[in-house]
Formats: C-alpha cells, structure tokens, sequence
C-alpha cells in the first residue's frame, strides 16, 4: 500500500468530507423539524387563541342604544319587621338628566382633556393611551393615566354595573369585551350622545351623580352657567371622588392640584388660551363652594336620619367587604335593584321620633339660620353673603358684641335679615340668589342600641322637620366634647380592668395642678371632699377623682388605648394628657360611637361594632351581604359589673358620705326608669355648650346628645342643663313598658367585702365606723383576687383633752377617744377630711396649770377602790388589726402632731 504523505492526506480529506456531509444533513433535518414544530405551535396557539377571544367576544352582552342610557332598579329599604321604609334610586339621590345643548363648552372639553384626550378621533379604542398606561404599570408612573377611553368607562358602568370582578381572569374577559363594545357602540351611538350619557352618568362624590347635579351642589347654579374655573374643579372630581373632595380640607387641596392639571392639559391641546388659563387659575374659586354648601333639594320626602346612616353603612360595607371602588358601591345601592333588611325597629323609631321632636320637652325655644346672599353689584364683581357673615356684622359693626346668631323667633330673625341685607346692598346691585333655613336650638341627638347584638334599634339626627336627604346628622357626623361620661371609659374602667385598682380605691379630693391647669370640680361651691372613692367618682361625677385616677394610676395613653378598643375612634395624639379624662378632648366624639361604648359595658365586657344592617340580596334575590355582627372582648366581665353597678347607683337618689350640710348628691337620678334596673352616666362641659346622658338597662343602651349647633352656652340661653336626662327617661320608660326587670346579675368572677371608704382598705373594728360624720364601713363589690388585705391607715383613734379637744398631755384631768383623719403630705387646701385632721396639743392644760393635792388627799387617793388607771390605748385600738399608724395611737405629750 503506498503509504505516501500525499496519500496519508488525501485519504484523510475523504474521511473528513463524508463527515462534514453528514452532519449537515443532520443539522438542516433538525432545523426543519424545529421549525416544523414552531410553526405547528405558532398556528395551534393562534387558533386557541383566537377561539378563546372569539369565545370572549361572543360572551359579550348585547348592546343598544336603550341599555347604555343612565338606567337602574330601585333599592328597596326594610326595617326589622318587615316594613318598606324607603326606596333608594338615582333621582333621589341628587340625579338629573341634562342634554348636550345644556353642557358648556368648556365643561366638554375639562372632561375630554384629563379623561380621553383622543375621544374625538378615536373609534372606541385607544391604542395610545393603552400603550402608555402600560409602560406606567411597567415603570410605575401612576401619572402616566389610565387607558380606558370615555366610551369604555361609560361601558363600564352601565354595562358591566362599575365592574365588579373578583379574579383577574374576570377583570381581563371584562376588559376585552368592555374594548370591543366599545367599538361596536361607536359605530351605532353618535358621539355627542356617548359624552351626554357619561356625563350624567359619573360620580361626583357627595351625593351627586351627573354634572348637572354636581353644579347645583357645588356652585348653587345651573351646569349651562358654570364658568371654567368651576368645570374644572367638578372635572377634578370623577377619578376619585373622596380624594378630590372639594368640601373637606385635604380633598380642597388634591382638586385644586387636579384642576391646574386639567387647566394646563386644555391649554396644550389648544381648547383655551394662556389668558384664559391664568384667569382661570387666579379665580377664587373655592370661596364660591364653601358658601353654597347646601344639599340640592328633592321634591321627594327626605330620607330618615336611620336611612343617611345606613346609606354610609352599606357603601362602606361593599367597598370592604366586597371590594368595590366607591363609584361601583354607589352605582350599585342606588341603581342595582337591591333589598336591604335593616335592625330598626319602627315602634322604637317612633317614640324617639317623638320625643326628641315634642316641644314641651325643652325649656326654650330658639332659632339659628342657614342663610345665604348673591350680589352681582354694577361693576359685574359678584359677592356672596352668609349667616357667618351677618354675625360678623351685628358684632363688629354694630357693636353688639354678645351677639350669638340665636333668635327667640322667626320673625326676629327676619328682621336681622332685612337689616344686613339693606346694610349690604347698595345701588345697581342685582340679587342673584337668597335663601335662608331655620333651625330649632338647642339640637339634640338619640341613639338607641340592643347590647346583646350591636344592633341600631333607633337613631335621631335632629329635632325640627328634615328637609333633605343626607344632611346634618348630629348622631353620626357630627363630634362633641363627651364631658364626663368619658371619666369611666378613660379614667375608672382602665385602672379596675388592668392596674390594680377597685371600686374603693381613693384619690383625694383636693386643690388640684398640672403645670398651669388647675382642675376644679363642678360642685366648687360645696368645697371638697377629700378620701373618694371611683365609686364615688362615678356617682358623683367627681373630676379631680378622674384626673388623679388618670395620672396616678392609668396614665393618659392607658387610657386613650381603652377608649379606641371601645369604639371611640376621634382621639389624636394630642389627646394624651389628664384633659381626657373629663372628656376635654380635641374633636370630640360622636352620640353613636359614645354610647356604643357604654353600650360594651352593658354587654358585660364585650364590645359589638353598631349594625344597622342584616342582609343585603341583590336584584335576582341571591344574598350579596350577610352582616354578622363583629364582637371582641375589650373587658373583664368583672370590670363592666363593677362599673355598672357604680353607674347604676349614680340614678339612685344618694348623698356623699360627707359632714352634715355638705350636700352633694348624685346626678343622675332624674333619669331612673321606675320599676327597670338601669345604669349610666351624665356629661357636662366646661361651658354647658354639650350636655350628655349615656346609660342602659338590661335590654338596651340609649345616648342622648343635647346644645347648640354653634356651640353656644345652654344655660345663657335661659335653659336647665338637666332636660335631656328627661327625655332619655320618657323614652326608655315607654319602651321598656311589658318587659320583666331581670336586673344586672352578679358575674361568678365577683365578690363581696366590708371596707372603710375613706381608705379602700379594711376597716379597724371600733375606728372606721366611728368617723366623726357617721360609720364609714360599708360593702363594696370586689373583682376575685382584688379584695385588699391591708387595714386602714386614713382614720386613726386618738386620746383628746375634753374640755379643749386638743391631744390629751398627762396633765389633763378628763378625756376621751375620738377618731380623725390622716391628711395626705402636701394638701394644704381645705377639705371635707381635713376638718377632722389630727388637733394640736392641749393648750388649756400643763405643769402650770395643775392644782397639786394635799398629803391627805394623796393617802385618800391611794386608799379608794377606784384607782386611777394608767392611760392606756383603749381595748378596741388593742385588738384592732396590726396597721402602720399603731404607733400614733397613744399621743405623747407635748410636741405630738
């Protein structure tokens, strides 16, 4: 064989060339089986694909004319019998219908500008703004907008009810159909009739659905004569209508943030001029709002102060519970044929209704004004007037200074009218508008709950006829200072529940300072009392008990955390001071959250979120909303009897256990239900600008708000601060008519025990009930494990001269036993105890003053049966339990104090 080195190699480029083939051969098969098996996938996905969107689309609803036009079924409201109380629908809720011709230019174009700048040109669809909505999610960029068009959200919403989907898989079927309906509608509906639609269609927040309504509600006017600066707020409003209200404080300041958007964004695509874009931004526009700040009226009965509530209820429930955005819960009460079963009871309802109307029931009558004046004067300016604004005028310039805006009559009040409106108006004005409301005062509030479920039974708002629907509801959207009702929730039931105290602990009654606040006791002029008990506190509405109990024993934070637990949900960080205990608070507290607290007490501990629904079923009859109720324990059930049995003694006619003439007596016993076991607490403020009264029985929880809207004083009015009391009782007595007294049962974890009530200890046999002002032994409830061991240490027995009182020295010839109290280190001031401090060394008596006897009548002494006894502790002193003040019985002699 030739073994060659050309041969070597041309032999190798053979073998070399057969390989190289085949695996080409093998590359190209593999590359086509590939491409193969991608294409077969590319063509079976698009084909599940498209049967999947074609199943989508065919999945669509049908849509006309007819179904896209603003539409909706009645709610049906029911109380807890059975009875229709109220019907709820769009019209009834500040809905009306407006034409294109009606809508401003200006107002038009707000609207497109900031929701779908293309909306004229597009068909339906926005693939831009999709594209850019898109790359915000990507990025993040939440002002990068949305990318539904105006057809898509009008869509939405009267299609597919807001669009309520619970699963993504939901929301993007709904999104595809929602594009392609879109599309579809373009191609039936003209334009102009789509934005009409849309635009009174949306929700602009405060009761008001549609621009036509928002103008009446936020500008007093009709939508065909807003200006820009008003589309542009009202515009401002539709993508979150709570965030950019422009009644509240913040919601002001995120519109007009919104509006300077929208303002710019008509300016970019050229709908105004840079002139007109500045005059807009220089508008005071706000100022407008503020003085038209008045519900819209209906021609319909208004809704009850139990219907506004529950209206709340309901919308706050869906969004929670069910998770819908605030405009699809709206759409959904008012327009999705809904039946709601309520907790009111209508026999209840009516007595309260009754009573809080009758006029007999007050001591006065007086009326406030809601009153409000447009003047376009000559130079075309327009000012706006109010009833703020005539008080301001009587007091600065007119000088009466006292002036406080409550009139004895109508007529009164019209006549105050017609002098600030002449003082006003001057030559060439024109007056666009008037109107003026009357309002009785004082005002009251009622709430009325069954512990045992939470549920709302009954609620008042108002006294005097309800003209509208959502107005001002005093039980539920309005605060108040609670004045002492909050003793017990932040001062009394921390310190028994969770830091050691009882209901006989005591905290001296005495001249009081914080730093610069002096605290004073309502009943100053009856001086102080000195050792009180919480018991007392709470029967006697003692303050400075509560506030040294608060800092003593709780502290203010223990005590704000207990009163959030019960419900009261208004406190701030700034409420961490003693203040809080006397309900000296920063916003107040509202009727239905203060007597839902006292409402945990009654139910032995157990705290229920207030109900005013039970059910909501949906237009076919299905269950949308059970509402179960949502309980917690929030305190020992030992600690709601101990302060229910406090509070129940509070409606007992008592007297302080104090000297004879010091008369301070209980303050709540004008409010006992006769033949019910009751309990509760009375609040007064500072002012007497708020009076209160929360109390309950076994049945029910009931809490009555009375004052003035504006605050002022009840009792420089000519008014008693004690009428409210009156109607809680007339009220909870006919209610409770037919129902068996069970009373207030003694839990298991409670028990029972003999203490001095001047100490909160143990009484000292023969001491205690010897105080100078009568046996201050008595028997007090105790929470097991709390009964205290140690003895009395306020009241000590001590050996007194007879003729001076003074502490007895050997050289006095006659002398007795009597009690005194023990006064705290540092309480200087005078007290009902510190009358009966320790006395001084007899004065009368010493080595000077002494007649020496004679040898005979020294033998004669020393002879007689009756020898004198040495002085000695008196037996009931021996024999008394071991106390820390044993070695302050026996006084000895001079210098002893």
């Amino acid at each position: 064989m030739n073994y060659g080195k050309n041969e070597v190699e041309k032999t190798l480029r053979k073998t070399n060339s057969r390989s190289q083939k085949i695996t080409s051969h093998l590359v190209l098969l593999l590359t086509k089986i590939i491409l193969i098996l991608v294409l077969f996938a590319a063509v079976l996905g698009i084909s599940f694909g498209y049967g999947i969107f074609k199943g989508v689309i065919d999945a669509a609803p049908e849509i006309d004319v007819a179904s896209i036009e603003p539409s909706g079924y009645a709610t049906m409201v029911y109380d807890s019998k059975g009875n229709l109380t109220e019907t709820l629908v769009k019209s009834g809720a500040n809905r009306l219908e407006a034409s294109y011709e009606e809508l401003p230019q200006c107002l038009i174009d707000a609207f497109v500008a900031i929701e779908d700048s293309r909306f004229w040109s597009h068909k339906g669809v926005d693939v831009r703004s999709m594209v850019r909505a898109a790359v915000g999610i990507i990025t993040g960029d939440s002002s990068a907008g949305g990318g539904s068009t105006l057809t898509q959200q009008l869509i939405k919403n009267n299609i597919f009810e807001g669009g309520n989907e619970d699963t993504f898989g939901e929301k993007l079927e709904r999104k595809i159909q929602e594009q392609y309906l879109a599309i579809q509608l373009e191609k039936i509906m003209d334009k102009k009739i789509i934005l009409k639609n849309y635009l009174n269609t949306i929700n602009l927040g405060n009761n008001t659905l549609g621009v036509k309504a928002a103008a009446l509600r936020y500008f007093d006017k009709d939508v065909s004569d807003l200006t820009l600066s008003e589309v542009t707020v009202i515009a401002g409003i539709t993508q979150n209508p709570s965030r950019f209200n422009p009644l509240s404080e913040n919601g002001r300041k995120r519109n007009e943030e919104k509006r300077r958007v929208i303002l710019q964004y008509m300016y970019e695509q050229g709908k105004i001029t840079k002139e007109e874009q500045e005059e807009a931004l220089a508008d005071d526009v706000y100022s407008r709002i503020k003085n038209v700040d008045i519900v819209t009226k209906e021609t319909q009965t208004p809704y009850s102060y139990f219907t506004d509530e529950l209206i709340d209820q309901v919308l706050k429930a869906l969004q929670d519970k069910k998770g819908y955005t605030e405009t699809q819960a709206y759409n959904l009460l008012f327009s999705g044929g809904l039946e709601i079963h309520t907790t009111q009871d209508p026999d209840i309802q009516s007595v309260v209704d009754e009573e809080i109307s009758r006029p007999e029931n007050y001591d006065v009558v007086y009326y406030s004004i809601d009153y409000r004046l447009s003047i376009q004067h000559a130079d075309q300016t327009t000012t706006n007037y109010s009833d703020e604004t005539l008080k301001t005028y009587f007091r600065k310039e007119l000088g009466e200074t006292n002036f406080d805006g409550l009139f004895s009559s109508k007529e009164k009040a019209d006549e105050a009218i017609a002098k600030y409106k002449a003082a006003v108006t001057k030559d060439g004005d024109t007056v666009l508008g008037e109107s003026v409301h009357y309002v009785l005062q004082p005002q009251a509030s009622f709430v009325l709950i069954d512990q045992s479920s939470g549920y709302v039974k009954a609620l008042s708002g108002g006294r005097g006829q309800k003209e509208v629907s959502r107005s001002l509801n005093r039980a539920t959207n309005t605060l108040r200072q609670p004045g002492s009702t909050f003793k017990v929730i932040t001062s009394f039931a921390p310190a028994i529940d969770t830091c050691g105290a009882t209901l006989g602990s005591v905290y001296y009654d005495g001249p009081y300072t914080m730093g610069t606040k002096t605290f004073r006791n309502w009943y100053s002029s009856k001086g102080y009392m000195g050792y009180s008990t919480i018991r007392d506190g709470i029967v006697y509405s003692m303050n400075i008990v509560a506030v040294r109990c608060m800092i003593e024993t709780v502290t203010p934070q223990l005590g704000v955390e207990y009163a959030r637990n019960l419900g009261i949900t208004s406190l701030t960080d700034t409420d961490y001071n003693a203040s809080t205990a006397l309900g000296g608070i920063t916003k107040g507290v509202s009727n239905l959250e203060l007597t839902n607290a006292f409402a945990a007490i009654a139910n032995g501990g157990i705290y229920t979120k207030p109900v005013f629904f039970t059910q909501i079923l949906d237009h076919n009859g299905k269950v949308l909303l059970e509402n179960a109720p949502e309980t917690k324990r929030v305190l020992k059930d030992s600690t709601a009897f101990l302060l229910t049995d406090a509070m129940s003694q509070s409606m007992e006619s008592s007297r302080m256990f104090a000297s004879s003439g010091v008369s301070l007596n209980s303050t709540s016993a004008v409010a006992n239900i006769p033949g019910m076991s009751n309990a509760g607490k009375s609040g007064t403020t500072t002012n007497n600008n708020d009076i209160w009264f929360v109390g309950f029985t076994p049945y029910y929880t009931a809490g009555i708000w009375s004052g003035c809207d504006d605050n002022q004083k009840i009792s420089a009015i000519g008014s008693s601060t004690s009428y409210h009391k009156k109607i809680w009782k007339a009220i909870m007595t006919k209610i409770h008519e037919g129902l068996a007294d069970t009373g207030f049962p003694v839990p298991s974890s409670v028990t029972t025990a003999q203490i001095c009530r001047k100490s909160g200890k143990l009484a000292i046999p023969g001491v205690c009930e010897n105080d100078p002002r009568g046996n201050a032994v008595y028997t007090e409830y105790f929470a097991k494990g709390t009964v205290p061991t140690e003895v009395c240490d306020h009241h000590v027995q001590l050996t007194v001269c007879s003729e001076s009182g003074g502490l007895a020295t050997e050289y006095c010839p006659e002398k007795n036993t009597r009690t005194f109290m023990v006064i705290p280190d540092g309480e200087s001031g005078g007290t009902d105890d510190s009358k009966y401090r320790s006395p001084g060394t007899c004065t009368i008596h010493s080595s000077t003053s002494v007649v020496l006897p004679s040898e005979e009548d020294t033998e004669n002494l020393g002879s007689t049966k009756d020898e004198t006894v040495p002085e000695t502790v008196p037996e009931t002193t021996k024999a008394a339990p071991k106390s820390p003040l044993d070695q302050v019985y026996i006084p000895v002699g001079p210098g002893y104090n």
